[in-house]
């Protein structure tokens, strides 16, 4: 199977310890996204009617990129989220292609959680573009207290024939989340 070509990876990681001076009995809210710049095979290329070559590939992606957040964030994975970034020698149907649930069941394997739904977010933009990817419970879409974001900006990247691909952790959900829905626990 072919590979994605990786030109550089960027591990971020934020910790709160409070919100608005409220912090809570569990503890600092860790949030780690792991990117990885890669070549995109058809930059340039206009419409292309079969993307499999990039799904394809994108298993390997998963796994690596799951590998990086779980040893970045030093504790147990409660929620998850990915993302893209695709240069303007591309389409955002090429990160569709990169983010389906091939890549998605092998990010999942890395840092464990049941078969729920991976929120994503995609976009076109150049070197030093800035995305929010969006996070949720990885068990259950409906834990609300889990719903946000970590923001990734890489200043050279993505080069027009470039793609960012982004999978991102969170050790626990919000710090002080009180807008009800169901918990965790109940899950």
């Amino acid at each position: 199977m072919a590979e994605l070509e990786i030109r550089k990876t960027v591990v971020v990681t934020e910790e709160d310890r409070h919100v608005m001076g409220h912090s809570d009995e569990e503890g600092p809210l860790r949030k780690v996204a792991a990117a990885a710049v890669v070549r995109n095979p058809f930059a340039g290329q206009g419409y292309v009617a079969d993307l499999t070559q990039i799904t394809d590939a994108s298993q390997s992606l998963g796994s690596e990129l799951g590998r990086l957040c779980q040893e970045a964030i030093g504790d147990t994975v409660e929620s998850y989220g990915k993302a893209g970034i695709v240069g303007v020698e591309g389409e955002k149907e090429h990160l569709h292609a990169a983010l389906t649930s091939v890549f998605g069941n092998s990010f999942r394997d890395e840092i464990g959680g049941a078969q729920a739904w991976i929120s994503s977010t995609k976009k076109l933009g150049g070197p030093g573009t800035s995305i929010d990817v969006p996070l949720a419970f990885k068990d259950e879409v409906w834990v609300r207290s889990h719903y946000d974001t970590i923001t990734v900006t890489i200043a050279d990247a993505p080069l027009p024939a470039e793609m960012v691909i982004i999978a991102a952790v969170a050790n626990r959900g919000r710090i002080g989340a009180r807008v009800g829905g169901k918990t965790k626990d109940e899950v």
